[in-house]
């Protein structure tokens, strides 16, 4: 069973970026086969898709963080990246890597079709 591990500095100042990383390991984890997920959630709030990056290199965002969203990744590694820029104390939260299968017809909206969480890591913005 593939494993999802996100990494990166707990603390973020205000106005900097925030970089953080998800390695997959075990289980079927080719990562052309599956879109692969940012999600975070505020403290006291719901879950909010930050966006994707899909099966061919192609990425997908927020339309409401777009602007300040990048995802990237490195097939060799396994790995996928978050980079959010100009970053506030609302953007405090705990953010998770998930995968879906191509083929899953998963939603953004309540998750149906991922498969695969990380643990989650919460990642603090200071003034």
């Amino acid at each position: 069973q593939v494993q999802l591990q996100e990494s990166g500095p707990g603390l973020v100042k205000a106005s900097q970026t925030l970089s953080l990383s998800c390695t997959a390991s075990g289980g079927s984890n080719s990562m052309s086969a599956y879109f692969w997920s940012w999600i975070r959630q505020p403290p006291g709030k719901e879950l909010e898709w930050m966006g994707a990056i899909d099966y061919s290199g192609g990425v997908h965002y927020n339309p409401s963080l777009e602007s300040r969203t990048s995802i990237s990744r490195d097939t060799s590694k396994k790995e996928f990246t978050l980079q959010l820029s100009s970053v506030t104390p609302e953007d405090t939260a705990v953010y998770y890597c998930a995968r879906a299968p191509r083929y899953s017809n998963w939603r953004r909206t309540d998750y149906y079709g991922v498969d695969s969480w990380g643990k989650g890591t919460l990642v603090t913005v200071s003034s």
